[in-house]
């Protein structure tokens, strides 16, 4: 698959960094430029999850140019980050202030523990570009793996455009390549303040799926959703493939 040489081609087998962190450690090997930026790309190419014990749901980090967000599964974390001498760096974290349950709570107390203004040991391999792994090893020693996803923009190799659909509780019976269940859809365009300036009058069969939503009967939704152009679609695929950013409106819709 052409996707996957091209970023074979950007991505070291492995990349490790295992200097240590205190103060007092023995001078550490600066890492070449180039090194540098194929950690740079990789970290970015990527969604990074690792579940805690004993929680919920695993923590997300997605790196950007210098900035870190991490998803808890309730309030998210930011802040910057960075390689410097083999070691990745944080700042201090900002987050959001929503009360949460605490097995929610303990997700957010690890990842401030590890990522708020530290710097961290890490080891990255590669060597399976579908699901490569990050582990950070913590001040006291102790590892975790992160397991990698490409991105949507590294899968596509796009941005994306965006769009946005409000869908029908009711779903409709139809054929596409063969028979299936179709959400019914309709696309709403907004102006730069977030008003509403066209919504299509007619309910459209969507015969594709859209990854991270999940249909429900009794709710009306408007979400927001980026679509990627397929290089090279199969016969029997879309030549789009739409992902779920976020969730726009929701309504609770009775059932007759």
């Amino acid at each position: 698959m052409k996707i996957k040489y091209l970023i074979l081609a950007l991505l070291p087998f492995s990349i490790v960094a295992c200097q240590s962190v205190t103060q007092n450690s023995a001078p550490m090997t600066t890492i070449s430029a180039e090194k540098q930026m194929n950690v740079d790309k990789t970290l970015t190419a990527y969604t990074w999850s690792y579940q805690p014990k004993d929680t919920p749901r695993p923590i997300q980090l997605n790196f950007s140019e210098n900035r870190l967000s991490i998803i808890t599964g309730c309030n998210n974390q930011g802040g910057s980050w960075k390689i410097e001498n083999n070691q990745l760096v944080t700042s201090s974290l900002v987050s959001t202030m929503k009360a949460c349950e605490p097995t929610l709570m303990k997700n957010e107390q690890f990842s401030s523990s590890l990522f708020s203004d530290q710097k961290n040991k890490f080891e990255l391999n590669t060597s399976s570009v579908e699901s490569p792994s990050l582990t950070i090893t913590a001040a006291n020693g102790q590892k975790y793996e992160f397991k990698g996803t490409m991105t949507p923009e590294t899968k596509y190799q796009s941005q994306g455009e965006i769009i946005f659909l409000e869908i029908s509780p009711e779903t409709k019976q139809c054929t596409g390549v063969a028979p299936q269940t179709c959400l019914q859809v309709r696309e709403i365009k907004y102006d730069d303040k977030g008003i509403k300036t066209q919504v299509d009058k007619d309910w459209t069969l969507f015969y594709d799926q859209i990854d991270g939503y999940q249909h429900r009967d009794d709710q009306r939704v408007i979400i927001r959703v980026k679509r990627y152009e397929r290089k090279n679609p199969a016969a029997d695929q879309s030549k789009y493939a739409y992902v779920h950013d976020m969730t726009v409106e929701q309504e609770i819709v009775k059932k007759p």
